[in-house]
């Protein structure tokens, strides 16, 4: 830069390789997260349960343990 150049503008595009930090808050939304956290936690307890329930239709006597 020259002497007397203005700085860039802090609202421009950067580059793509530019690795300096992202200062900007994230724009996460805690609640949809958690939300999608329990739905996947819920589904792994229901298929846990279905796997574990005997047929109606099983014919083998049970067995005692």
């Amino acid at each position: 830069m020259e002497k007397g150049d203005d700085a860039a503008p802090p609202d421009r595009l950067r580059a793509a390789n530019d690795n300096e930090p992202d200062i900007r808050p994230p724009t996460l939304d805690v609640e949809a997260a958690l939300t999608r956290i329990a739905e996947a936690i819920g589904r792994h307890i229901a298929r846990e349960h279905i796997r574990a329930r005997k047929a109606a239709n099983d014919n083998e006597p049970e067995t005692k343990e």
